[in-house]
């Protein structure tokens, strides 16, 4: 019978009224578990347009954008998530991050983890990154000349990322134009492992401090303003803060989260000449690849043998015959050869023909070959910056070799290694078989000894 709504009463049905009891129970159940969880998110088939909240620096992405690009956009909202976190700045801390030497791995690596140092102290002004240039007939000569920022980088973009995630920062063209300095400009030598009780640490660890770095530093601040009798910091009262050379594998890089770590080295972009000339080398070294029986395909390989190479690296014989095995297993018959020294790259590419019937070139003999233009723009550029062009080329192949614990093989990798996950790339594993994109050979025995620490403080 129905009732006055129209609908049937169960104490009125006779079906239901001679169930036992157990049953009515059971089906009053299971109607309120399919009315309440269809209350919940996602769990009905109609709920699909539900959008989980997020705040302003958290935007969705149906279109993930490809970290693992040289020239890939930077994604701000990280960095601009960790400035917002920082709640103490200090107007008149100035941070100088030029103490960098060597190659780009290392010198990319140091403005990075110097720049995350001074916003995790509050620092209110940056000076534009100089670069240390080293010899070219000594490359153990590390300190050299400075070169300006836009040496490798596009100052642009870098200004401009940095300020709009950061508003509190302001980068000055130089330590003589923050306001108020006194000149000669005295920047105070910090190093922030001074500033941590390390009992037991080797001095290559990480900073496990990183999280009192703030307050750390204020101690020094203040102690070095009563011991000193100096004024207090503020804007009429700067104090410029340098930090020495070796700090740039220090940082935990995942301490901020994925996120971060794969994008803050975005504010790093290499200058649009070097970048251009990098992506014409890429595609000339698909049309080399082709004519040797590929569809384009090529495999990137980075020969660590140049004159600074330490003993205890694996030698040429080593990574070439780790590289050509591994070549050979991929099926590519083209590589792009990357490597200082022109000796043990005409053997490298020798070795490969006899062995493989592969065809290796360089980057020299690559533009040689299909444009005299680009050759000459290639060799206006220095030692150091003709390595931006390797990067560029090695970032864009199909697979990639490196050696370990070369800052620049590992870069490489790293940097390859976003396109697995995006932003939510996981750290790379050591000593593994690489991440099906790029692997590296040596060493991975002892944490210290073969340098492993690195992969935890380098930014892709």
């Amino acid at each position: 019978m129905k009732t006055k709504m129209g609908f049937i009463s169960p104490a009125m049905s006779p079906s239901l009224v001679s169930r036992p009891r157990g049953v009515l129970l059971l089906v009053c159940l299971i109607s309120l578990v399919t009315i309440w969880s269809c209350r919940l998110p996602k769990i009905c088939l109609y709920e699909s347009t539900y959008r989980p909240s997020l705040s302003p620096y958290q935007q969705p992405q149906p279109n993930p954008v490809d970290l693992s690009l040289p020239d890939s956009p930077f994604v701000r909202w990280p960095l601009e998530r960790v400035c917002r976190e920082q709640t103490i700045w200090r107007p008149g801390l100035v941070f100088i991050c030029d103490n960098n030497s060597g190659g780009i791995g290392n010198i990319r690596n140091y403005i990075l983890t110097c720049i995350r140092y001074g916003i995790e102290a509050g620092a209110t002004g940056i000076v534009l990154p100089r670069i240390r240039t080293r010899s070219e007939k000594n490359l153990a000569d590390l300190m050299l000349d400075y070169q300006p920022f836009t040496y490798f980088f596009d100052e642009d973009h870098f200004r401009t990322n940095l300020e709009r995630a950061c508003p509190r920062i302001t980068v000055y063209d130089n330590d003589e134009s923050i306001p108020n300095i006194q000149l000669p400009v005295k920047a105070e030598k910090v190093r922030p492992h001074d500033l941590g009780k390390r009992g037991g640490c080797d001095k290559r660890d990480l900073n496990k401090h990183v999280g009192v770095f703030n307050k750390a530093f204020a101690g020094y601040l203040d102690r070095t303003e009563k011991e000193f009798g100096w004024p207090e910091l503020n804007e009429m009262n700067p104090r410029p803060v340098r930090f020495p050379w070796g700090v740039q594998f220090e940082w935990p890089t995942w301490k901020d989260g994925p996120e971060f770590t794969a994008s803050f080295g975005g504010l790093l972009r290499f200058r649009e000449d070097i970048l251009a000339l990098g992506f014409r080398a890429k595609g000339y070294m698909r049309e080399f690849a082709k004519r040797h029986g590929e569809s384009g395909r090529y495999v990137g390989l980075h020969l660590r043998t140049e004159s600074d190479a330490l003993s205890r690296w694996p030698d040429f014989g080593n990574q070439t015959e780790a590289y050509l095995t591994a070549s050979e297993a991929t099926g590519i018959k083209a590589a792009y050869l990357a490597t200082g020294n022109k000796t043990d790259a005409v053997r490298l590419v020798e070795e490969a023909e006899r062995r493989l019937g592969m065809g290796v070139i360089t980057k020299h003999d690559l533009l040689a070959k299909y444009s005299r233009e680009d050759l000459l723009m290639l060799e206006a550029l220095t030692w150091d910056q003709q390595a931006l062009i390797d990067f560029v080329v090695l970032v864009e192949s199909d697979y990639f070799f490196g050696i370990s614990p070369s800052s620049f093989s590992m870069n490489v990798a790293l940097k390859r290694h976003l396109k697995t996950e995006g932003l939510h790339t996981r750290p790379w594993k050591i000593g593994g078989d690489g991440d099906g994109r790029s692997w590296l050979t040596g060493r991975v025995e002892q944490y210290w000894d073969d340098w492993l620490y690195m992969y935890e403080s380098m930014w892709p």
